[in-house]
């Protein structure tokens, strides 16, 4: 299982950039950028890597991304994470990136995404790895503070496919932000929201009902009501789900106790991610491993997941077929008709 997880075709959805800056990369870009950090060392950093919820986390977060100034700085982030997602055969990837924690710091916008572009061209030409860029604002700001954000990247709409909403969830509903939602679709941008991480689910209705969203990330509160159940089902509305997150954030006390064999046996659209794998312990790889070995998941269920983030992505309907037909092709090398996996 842990060979057929591993070779498995897979696309990532839910994945913060900034969330990829492993300690050592941040010790690096600090002293070529004269960055003095509160750590003295990598093994301090990972020893403070121990969050109580999402606020604790993004207070660490946000720190580390401090050392990012200029562009190749965005550039070494971004292609180390995809040296490690194209190790775990992940053939496709949208990527979240956080435009106000680094404007806020006065590093422009165009140094950013300048950078962070640069790395997926590359990855596309050296590993066939096919991306896309989703911007966030960040709910605990407020809608102003987004919506200049979004005229920033009016003139890079064609290297952003859409937008979101990221931070922290508690008292910031998605509702704030249905005015710049409006203008980033009447401008062509896709949305998405993350809600029903540590919020309600009323949020989850909210995202898709004022903000008109393609997609859910996380969602995991909405087995808390019955109707939304059914809305998301019918709808076939993707939800990103990053368990290693959610157990290291405590949305979840284990693995155990996560609920994505639940809402994937209820037919809805679940998709594995790793949301910010330098600070939960884990790649696309490690998160389906947690979930394989909790819930003894079969060939089936790993198929059916990686299947239902094909067919989530932003991609044409011909290139999700033809991705779509590498996972079949897998599938069918790896597991016999009666469903058990071949020496082959």
């Amino acid at each position: 299982m842990e060979a057929f997880i591993r070779d498995l075709p897979k696309t990532e959805l839910h994945i913060h950039i900034e969330g990829s800056l492993e300690p050592e990369l941040i010790f690096e870009i600090a002293q070529r950028n004269g960055v003095t950090l509160s750590f003295c060392s990598v093994e301090e950093v990972r020893k403070a890597y121990q969050f109580t919820d999402l606020q604790s986390f993004l207070d660490l977060y946000y720190g580390g991304m401090s050392v990012l100034r200029h562009e190749p700085d965005f550039y070494d982030m971004t292609w180390a994470y995809l040296e490690k997602a194209h190790a775990q055969n992940v053939r496709h990837a949208e990527i979240f990136v956080d435009p106000q924690a680094h404007t806020d710091r006065r590093v422009s916008f165009e140094t950013v995404i300048k950078g962070i572009h640069r790395a997926l061209q590359d990855a596309q030409l050296k590993f066939n790895m096919s991306s896309k860029l989703i911007m966030c604002f960040m709910r605990h700001l407020s809608a102003d503070a987004a919506m200049k954000t979004l005229e920033r990247a009016l003139p890079f709409k064609d290297w952003i496919i859409g937008v979101g909403l990221d931070s922290s969830e508690r008292g910031h509903s998605p509702e704030k932000f249905t005015a710049v939602f409006d203008k980033a679709r009447q401008e062509g941008f896709l949305t998405v929201a993350h809600a029903g991480e540590e919020g309600p689910p009323e949020y989850i209705w909210q995202a898709l009902q004022l903000l008109k969203v393609s997609r859910i990330d996380h969602g995991v509160s909405c087995v808390e009501d019955s109707q939304l159940v059914e809305k998301l089902k019918i709808d076939k509305i993707p939800l990103t789900v990053c368990p290693l997150s959610n157990v290291k954030l405590c949305v979840f006390n284990t693995m155990n106790d996560h609920n994505i064999k639940q809402m994937l046996d209820l037919g809805l659209c679940v998709t594995v991610n790793s949301d910010d794998p330098a600070y939960f312990g884990g790649y696309l790889t490690e998160n389906f491993l947690a979930i394989q070995e909790a819930f003894n998941l079969s060939h089936n269920d790993i198929y059916q997941l990686a299947k239902n983030a094909f067919q989530a992505t932003f991609l044409t309907q011909k290139e999700k077929q033809n991705l779509l037909a590498e996972l079949d092709d897998f599938m069918a090398k790896s597991i016999t008709p009666d469903g058990r996996q071949s020496r082959a």
